[in-house]
């Protein structure tokens, strides 16, 4: 095992070096900050034929509430402190985090209802550029629970609506010109009940762009084949997906090794709080995140996956992309509204986190 430490760069912010390697680096947005990240195409690597966008798809968003209590108790009338209502779900947790990472981005999903007129306003507002499919049924409604300041967090969620056939149809023509001006798509969430196992695959099929997926179980399985750059489901959504027991670190890295045989060139594993893995097949990484402060920890699968399509796109390698993506995951924990990122804080945690080549 071969510990990898951290070089720091004059703005106290850095990347992570090789083991054998003492040179200082840095993310490429550091050497060459834009003047202006908003409205300025990021070209990249790869002949798209047009200034490059990074594109969060997925199908189920959620209108949240989330509501703190100084104390909650099971079976009892809680009065709440506190009440608020965001945009999440997974997909849409993604695009904001892009947005808030300086990224040249888009969010599309379906909206439908009073629920999805709100997300659609809370979009506008923000400046979040977005596409927006219509859906016949109200888009869903999820509720988090924060009990007290170091409480456990309870999360209520809503199954997403169904798609009939033509709703699908309209997702995919909007997918199709939206990804072609995309440099990587990040497909994130669950899908609704109806829609084919084989929805996500097909959708690679028209995506000339790098792939993160965080998606589970049939859906994950069918699209390993067209080689994803990197798959993300949590440990529990592994164990579920190979329909097998994962107890040990052991049995974690050959379940990885798996989905890695099966096609992903990168699988990372997130545990909530606890160590993140990274596997290719012929390397292993392992990612121990620092002691934080728990104020909210939903969305934080969502600001990994959105730091590392950023990094990505700045030309950082995988283990440094899910390096600074992990950071991301970091300063969500931190923050009552998922996805409101900041890039400042950001850079202050990231040299927290430790990263071992194994």
């Amino acid at each position: 095992m071969r510990a990898n430490q951290h070089s720091l760069d004059a703005d106290g912010v850095g990347s992570p070096p090789r083991a054998d390697s003492h040179d200082r680096r840095e993310f490429p947005w550091q050497q060459h900050e834009r003047q202006s990240t908003r409205g300025v195409g990021c070209r990249v690597d790869r002949d798209i034929g047009v200034d490059a966008v990074i594109l969060a798809a997925g199908l189920t968003p959620a209108w949240q509430q989330i509501l703190q209590f100084d104390e909650f108790h099971v079976g009892e009338v809680n009065r709440a402190a506190r009440a608020q209502w965001c945009a999440s779900g997974k997909v849409l947790n993604v695009g904001i985090a892009l947005y808030h990472l300086g990224a040249e981005c888009r969010t599309l999903s379906f909206v439908g209802g009073s629920p999805g007129e709100q997300i659609r306003t809370e979009f506008a507002a923000g400046g979040i550029p977005a596409t927006w499919v219509d859906a016949s049924r109200n888009t869903r409604v999820c509720t988090t629970i924060l009990n007290g300041s170091e409480g456990p967090t309870t999360e209520l969620v809503e199954n997403a609506p169904t798609h009939d056939s033509a709703e699908l149809d309209r997702f995919r023509d909007a997918y199709r010109e939206t990804v072609r001006s995309a440099s990587t798509v990040v497909f994130s969430g669950s899908l609704p009940e109806g829609t084919p196992p084989g929805f996500v695959s097909d959708l690679l099929d028209v995506a000339n762009c790098r792939a993160i997926l965080d998606i589970r179980g049939p859906e994950l399985l069918a699209a390993l084949p067209k080689q994803p750059l990197l798959v993300k489901p949590n440990r529990e959504e592994l164990a579920r997906t190979l329909l097998t027991s994962i107890e040990t670190d052991e049995e974690l890295l050959s379940a990885m090794r798996e989905l890695n045989s099966r096609g992903a060139r990168w699988v990372a594993i997130t545990q909530g709080p606890e160590t993140l893995w990274l596997t290719s097949q012929t390397q292993t990484y392992r990612l121990t995140p620092p002691q934080r402060k728990v104020v909210n920890p939903i969305g934080c699968g969502d600001c990994l996956a959105a730091g590392i399509a950023v990094a990505l796109d700045q030309r950082s390698d995988v283990p440094d992309a899910v390096w600074f993506g992990a950071a991301a995951a970091a300063d969500n924990l931190g923050q009552l509204l998922p996805a409101r990122l900041d890039r400042a804080r950001i850079a202050s945690s990231v040299m927290g986190i430790i990263i071992e080549e194994m």
